[in-house]
């Protein structure tokens, strides 16, 4: 089966420290893959290498068979490479439609009437629609959570990378924000999520990675990257003996 995206042996440094240390990763068209690590560890650099907004020092990045290394940010985005960003920074004057629209035509290169039916598809999707109107200044977190990924789904991803959209929200909206991942995984879209609050992973994804020190260290099932001695040692500093009794909430 051919890769929808291949990272080989990508690297990365800002000085001393390193961010990307001869990173490789291999993800499938419709696949949802989460990916855990301390601080850092080298997560949201590894984003900005993906989607463009960083160059690497060293390796290649291939997205559907294509080599994307120095392609930029722009370009890769209307190719199918779609991102969200840890803390959502909307448009606060425009509406949230306005908002979705603006991807819509940017980044997915729609016009008109295409443009405005593809912002009220996503709008549906990430269940903002009987708030289209409203300004984007004066929503609440979970609800600009929402907007964050329905900009990403406007861009029309063949893959999305989610940066901790699950981050300062309670566990009721974390319930939600995982239906809304359930629904873009449902309609074909690969996904990549960056996250600390681990059940929120545990539940939505099919294969969980954990990167520490610009290396991934772990990668298999999420329970059993959960269980895995190096990521035990990494966050408890300790063996799967004396870790705590339920490893999926101590990583949160």
């Amino acid at each position: 089966m051919t890769a929808l995206l291949e990272l080989q042996g990508l690297a990365k440094r800002f000085g001393q420290v390193v961010v990307a240390d001869g990173v490789d990763l291999t993800v499938q068209a419709g696949e949802a893959i989460g990916i855990v690590g301390p601080n850092g560890a080298g997560k949201s650099s590894l984003f900005a290498m993906i989607s463009g907004d960083l160059a690497p020092d060293a390796g290649h990045i291939r997205f559907k068979e294509t080599d994307v290394t120095g392609m930029p940010a722009h370009r890769r985005c209307r190719d199918g490479i779609g991102r969200t960003y840890q803390v959502p920074r909307p448009f606060e004057k425009m509406t949230v439609f306005e908002n979705v629209l603006v991807p819509a035509t940017q980044g997915a290169g729609l016009r008109g009437q295409a443009a405005a039916d593809k912002a009220a598809h996503v709008l549906g999707t990430a269940g903002l629609y009987n708030i289209a109107n409203a300004r984007a200044g004066s929503l609440s977190l979970l609800q600009r959570k929402r907007l964050e990924v329905a900009r990403g789904l406007a861009t029309s991803p063949q893959i999305l990378l989610l940066d901790e959209v699950a981050g300062g929200l309670t566990d009721p909206e974390v319930h939600e924000l995982v239906e809304l991942i359930s629904n873009v995984k449902s309609d074909g879209v690969a996904v990549i999520w960056i996250e600390h609050v681990v059940h929120a992973l545990v539940k939505s994804v099919d294969r969980l990675l954990c990167l520490a020190g610009g290396r991934f260290v772990a990668d298999g099932l999420p329970e059993d990257v959960l269980n895995d001695p190096a990521v035990l040692e990494l966050y408890f500093g300790t063996g799967p003996d004396l870790a705590p009794a339920n490893d999926t909430e101590a990583l949160q």
